[in-house]
């Protein structure tokens, strides 16, 4: 094998390594950050992790791509540091790291490859992925050992690089909604998605963050009620190879390259550092509205790919330091089905992503994070475990563990299905509550059993070490799967457009197209489903737990039936805000403002603690009650029999805890009847000692939803309901 010194590479034309002078500066912190060095000169101060590298150069780039290469001679505990004086806010930087390269130990060092320092906080430009990123040679004739053979080609004039961005905000002036989990609703969206066609947007802000600060945008979100908006990724993120190949971009952003890094795509004033301010303006518009900002964070796996990926940062920096590789250390262990995973249990690793997800909460305003693939983070060395480092690390860190805490429960690896397993400072999100909604409105139930637990907060998979009922992100449709509209329009997906032939995206939606598939004239079918889409909006909204919103859903948003639009930056990935122009759609879109509204005024509908449905009182009355569809209480042989129908009594005299000036909390009662078979049901309302008379307050069989039927019913009385349909009746005495 060739000496380190014959693999390396060395450019026609030599950069000058000559520049300013290199002080020792400081290990801490990571990263490039503005200060004050010696006898009061300003600078720079550069750090960066580096494990069994032998040198470290920092590439200094100025306007015109001219590359000036400075070695670090400074090395405490695996970092290589240095304090270059006069290099100040707007420098564009990146790393080259030499060490062996034996990829069969999985050392992939290749100082011909600039990298992006892990903890840049701003970068410029964007990752094409010609031959040049690529650490090994990539059209090397034997495939099966292409990722053997070092490629001595210069990457930097095809990658971005980090900008050194001045800290200057200290928050002062910002105030933060602080809004208790029980009082959540989280609306999921995507940065540019939910702005680029919105006509009340300027044109030049569409797309970006400064388009989600502006008041047209923040006037939908108030108006519709939500506390929270869940970003779909905004961390820097680059494309894949095989998306780019076909004309296609990764649109959603779940493939992270830059930890602290706002996504230089969605910043509409520049991409040299001005894409944090705007995205702390952002932040901060949201807050002045009373909308908190959860970040969709991808800590899992990286864009770095497997064996065969690019060398972009840290495969470079250290290969093994950073990744799980397998026995066969060429390979990497993926539980993310992405190529990659990180290997959180390493300090460094762990250190990366605790201080990513302090900075963003600290320097960049947020309030939480929605964590993608989570279980990936709580695996130790191979399973899964709830007291893995990760996980006790966010317990005891004390920004950290005081923000919302989101998982998706589960990751692509054998044992990786957590769902109720994570411990009690974490919600997640609930797919046995998406799954037994959408089955239920379809009507493959065997029994309402699954529905129960679900619609009252699922104490079966919560109700343990102290957790509570908003552990629960309930959720039917996400950004991943069909929307609201495909869910009852569709029963197949249609993904061609993704160009990967409809393999791609699940193929159980467990939807229902209401009798054609897809887009039809047929009226009957039309109404159908939007009655439909009503029932199961209705449903999420008056569930215990925490209700998670799509964009777009509550206006009838399609993407045609797929599946999958991770790769759509389209009108397929987009909202289309002409929607309310229908009839229809507007009447869905008061629905939801008014069930929004609705479970605002009423804590009865969003409770801090489980249901004991035990008697309360002498009365006999219970905090929860289950009904069949004659009026009678549920008994343990209906809970098994198959059913269309379930009623539940949710009462207002007897919720736990008070409020802030320590009063009992007290409400209104109320009788949710939800009814899926397809035809029209005499329902028997309960009678007292549950009610002397009801208010019918929500009818989803009415098309027109634009104020409450009003009507009053006699307990004991018979109600008329539409086929597919829910009312929610109010306890008048």
């Amino acid at each position: 094998m060739a000496s380190a010194a014959e693999q390396e590479a060395v450019p026609e034309h030599a950069p000058e390594r000559a520049g300013p002078p290199v002080w020792p500066g400081a290990p801490t912190p990571l990263g490039a950050r503005c200060r004050v060095g010696p006898d009061g000169v300003a600078g720079t101060n550069f750090a960066l992790w580096a494990g069994g590298a032998e040198a470290v150069e920092l590439c200094l780039f100025g306007p015109d791509g001219t590359e000036r290469r400075l070695p670090l001679t400074e090395l405490t505990h695996e970092i290589w540091h240095g304090f270059v004086p006069g290099i100040g806010a707007g420098q564009r930087y990146g790393y080259r790291v030499h060490g062996r390269w034996d990829p069969w130990t999985g050392a992939r060092w290749n100082p011909a490859k600039l990298l992006l320092d892990p903890y840049a906080r701003a970068v410029d430009g964007d990752f094409a992925l010609p031959p040049e990123v690529y650490g090994h040679v990539r059209d090397w004739p034997q495939q099966h050992v292409a990722d053997t053979v070092r490629d001595e080609r210069d990457s930097a004039p095809y990658v971005p690089k980090g900008v050194v961005v001045q800290d200057d905000d200290d928050w002062a002036d910002d105030r933060r909604p602080k809004t208790p989990w029980q009082d959540s609703v989280i609306y999921e969206l995507h940065v540019k998605g939910f702005t680029r066609q919105h006509p009340g947007i300027p044109e030049r802000l569409r797309g970006t963050y400064a388009g989600l600060a502006h008041p047209a945008a923040i006037e939908h979100l108030v108006g519709l009620g939500v506390t929270a908006v869940e970003l779909l990724p905004v961390h820097q993120f680059a494309h894949e190879d095989h998306l780019l190949r076909r004309g296609l971009r990764n649109h959603w952003g779940y493939n992270s390259i830059g930890y602290f890094a706002p996504h230089a795509g969605y910043s509409s004033s520049g991409t040299t550092g001005q894409q944090v301010g705007e995205f702390k303006r952002m932040v901060r518009a949201l807050h002045a509205a009373g909308i908190e900002v959860i970040l969709d964070v991808v800590y899992n796996h990286t864009a770095e790919a497997g064996e065969l990926g690019p060398t972009l940062s840290l495969k470079g920096i250290d290969n093994r330091g950073y990744y799980r590789l397998q026995s066969d250390a060429r390979r990497y262990a993926d539980y993310t089905g992405c190529g990659n995973t990180l290997h959180v249990v390493q300090p460094q690793v762990l250190r990366l992503i605790t201080d990513s997800l302090r900075y963003w909460v600290t320097e960049m305003g947020v309030d939480g994070f929605r964590f993608d693939l989570a279980a990936a983070l709580a695996r130790s060395f191979h399973d899964v475990d709830m007291l893995s480092p990760f996980l006790a690390v966010i317990a005891q860190d004390p920004v950290l563990r005081r923000v919302k805490l989101i998982a998706e429960p589960w990751d692509v690896g054998n044992g990786g299905y957590q769902v109720g397993a994570f411990p009690p400072l974490w919600t997640e999100w609930n797919d046995r509550y998406r799954d037994a909604v959408r089955d239920f409105w379809r009507g493959a139930l065997p029994d309402v059993r699954d529905l129960g637990y679900r619609l009252s907060g699922s104490s079966d998979l919560y109700a343990w070490g102290g957790r509570r009922p908003y552990a629960s992100v309930n959720f039917v449709t996400a950004h991943d799967g069909f929307t609201l509209r495909d869910l009852v329009t569709y029963e197949r997906k249609h993904n061609e457009a993704n160009g990967e032939g409809n393999r791609d995206g699940t193929h159980d939606n467990r939807s229902w197209n209401c009798g054609a598939e897809g887009e039809t004239d047929d009226p009957g079918i039309n109404a159908l489903r939007l009655r439909q889409q009503r029932n199961l909006l209705t449903t999420l909204l008056l569930s215990t737990g925490v209700p998670m919103l799509v964009a777009g859903d509550e206006m009838g948003r399609t993407q045609g039936g797929n599946n999958n639009a991770y790769c759509q930056d389209n009108e397929i990935g987009w909202v289309d805000w002409t929607l309310p122009e229908d009839a229809g759609r507007a009447q869905l879109l008061a629905l939801t403002r008014r069930l929004l509204a609705l479970r605002d005024r009423h804590p009865v509908l969003r409770r801090r603690a489980f249901f004991s449905g035990r008697p309360q009182g002498a009365d006999g009355l219970r905090d929860l009650a289950w009904f069949t569809a004659d009026g009678t209480e549920m008994t343990e042989g209906d809970w098994y029999a198959p059913a269309a129908t379930l009623g539940l009594y949710l009462s207002g005299r007897d919720i736990p805890g008070r409020d802030e000036r320590g009063e009992q909390i007290a409400d209104d009662s109320f009788l949710a009847v939800l009814h899926a078979g397809p035809d029209p049901l005499d329902l028997r309302l309960p009678g007292p000692p549950w009610a002397e008379s009801y208010e019918l307050v929500v009818d989803t069989a009415r098309e027109d939803q634009s104020g409450p039927p009003g009507t009053s019913h006699r307990g004991g009385g018979t109600l008329t309901m539409g086929g597919r349909s829910v009312v929610l009746l109010r306890v008048e005495a």
